[in-house]
């Protein structure tokens, strides 16, 4: 065989050589765009060619949320408050209020501004539990104002909070809360209380339903 002839035979079976392998790498490629294909309705299909190899995914992955991207739990809508102390900040105070809610603020503010607000909402409580009751008047103006029942009613008449304070801030927010039963209150369905520092003689006729700070309340 000449020269030409050997060089010629060479080439020829380099090109088949390069032909061959061409193929088996297209072949490969489109096995794995044709398994995705088929499988196109599993919610995740992933394969893997070696340890180190691609995944096909043949579905949109949905990333969870970074940590500090997600709103709090305090502020996420239609989250509830987390405590009573929170609820009353966030409560509006601002405008005039309607007559009966004023009366049971003006209750609340005169009976227990210097309590906790857990005992402000039994008193409240008790004064709603009072206007349900047949057993005392029907509003919130006719229970406050009842003869011989709240010491700071003087003839009737209910005296004038300071409504600049931060107090009165906090027992209109509180009455609001009672009245809108958006808080559970300890005192329950009492209808009486009385301060701490004194025992009259209609608590002994009653059925104790909590103690609260400076008040103790029954039913």
């Amino acid at each position: 065989m000449s020269r030409k002839t050997h060089k010629a035979a060479a080439l020829a079976v380099a090109a088949s050589l390069i032909f061959t392998l061409a193929n088996t790498g297209g072949s490969g490629a489109f096995a794995q765009e044709s398994k995705v294909a088929v499988e196109d309705n599993v919610p995740t299909v992933t394969e893997t060619q070696d340890p180190a190899g691609p995944h096909f995914v043949a579905n949109e992955v949905v990333q969870p949320l970074p940590q500090d991207a997600a709103p709090s739990a305090a502020i996420a809508e239609g989250s509830e408050p987390l405590s009573l102390r929170e609820l009353v900040a966030d409560m509006p105070v601002e405008g005039e209020l309607p007559r009966e809610m004023r009366c049971l603020a003006e209750a609340i503010y005169f009976e227990a501004r210097g309590e906790p607000l857990a005992g402000q909402l039994a008193v409240g409580r008790v004064i709603i539990n009072r206007a349900e009751s047949a057993a005392f008047p029907d509003d919130y103006c006719g229970v406050v104002t009842q003869r011989a029942q709240f010491s700071f009613v003087k003839h009737g008449v209910i005296p004038a909070p300071r409504t600049g304070t931060t107090a009165w801030k906090k027992a209109v927010a509180v009455a609001k809360i009672a009245h809108q039963e958006l808080w559970d209150s300890p005192a329950g369905d009492s209808l009486y209380f009385h301060a701490t520092r004194i025992k009259p003689r209609w608590a002994s006729r009653k059925i104790a339903r909590a103690t609260l700070a400076r008040h103790v309340f029954y039913r």
